[in-house]
């Protein structure tokens, strides 16, 4: 489904990410999971195509993302700068990438409904939204047209415990649909909740593999073992962010 392959990023002196090689398994909800700086959007954005790789491929269904045919419709993301237009309603704007997608528009009340984002505040502006409304956007516009693939950054951003447990839930009934989702956070609490694969990093790859593995059955806490993958915040105090 996603596949990395000796994948680097360098900006100037500093590297992003390093030899990043891991595959995401399809049908699955898989967390990538690291610090602030670790390389988890750089990792994403390189995935979508945003930037490009210093070294290595990143592919979506066995192609790059630029290459990947009916891209829009199999693939959606939620991630910050991609989507909304700001100066109009939510409704409108989902309306815009319906009509974009050529979906009918009555799947814009459809993903609405399924994110939880009720008349009131679909006729409000996006630009006037709180970040927990716009991370229920962003997903319903993600949802738009019934992706095989979702790829989210930082979902539960700004959302409060009501939004974290409907976004929870929301997951995976679409993993149990057989969608395949592939979300970063540096929630580990929530991470452990929801996910069913986990891929850690810290520039480079530090773990790939599922949940049940690295917490040897629940018998650990993912929180310990992400600390002893990455080193405790102590040890890294020095160290700055990429």
């Amino acid at each position: 489904m996603i596949s990395f392959r000796g994948v680097r990023k360098e900006y100037g002196p500093a590297v992003a990410v390093e030899d990043l090689s891991f595959d995401v398994r399809a049908g699955r909800i898989t967390g990538l999971l690291g610090r602030n700086g670790a390389g988890k959007t750089t990792s994403l954005r390189m995935l979508l195509g945003l930037v490009r790789p210093t070294a290595g491929t990143a592919t979506v269904f066995g192609h790059r993302y630029c290459d990947l045919p009916d891209a829009a419709r199999r693939v959606g993301v939620s991630m910050e700068g991609v989507g909304a237009v700001g100066n109009v309603s939510g409704r409108r704007d989902l309306w815009i990438w319906a009509k974009m997608l050529g979906l009918p528009r009555r799947r814009v009340d459809e993903v609405l409904e399924r994110v939880g984002l009720d008349a009131e505040a679909a006729d409000r502006k996006v630009k006037a939204y709180s970040t927990g409304m716009r991370q229920r956007h962003t997903l319903a516009c993600a949802l738009l047209a019934d992706p095989e693939l979702l790829v989210l950054d930082e979902p539960v951003n700004g959302l409060d415990p009501d939004g974290i447990r409907r976004l929870r839930l929301l997951l995976r009934s679409l993993a149990d649909e057989g969608r395949t989702i592939f979300l970063s956070s540096h929630l580990l609490a929530e991470v452990e909740q929801t996910v069913d694969d986990v891929v850690i990093l810290q520039r480079s790859l530090r773990y790939s593999g599922t949940l049940a593995e690295l917490t040897d059955d629940g018998r650990h806490r993912l929180e310990e073992r992400f600390f002893t993958l990455v080193g405790s915040p102590r040890e890294l105090s020095g160290a700055s962010d990429a």
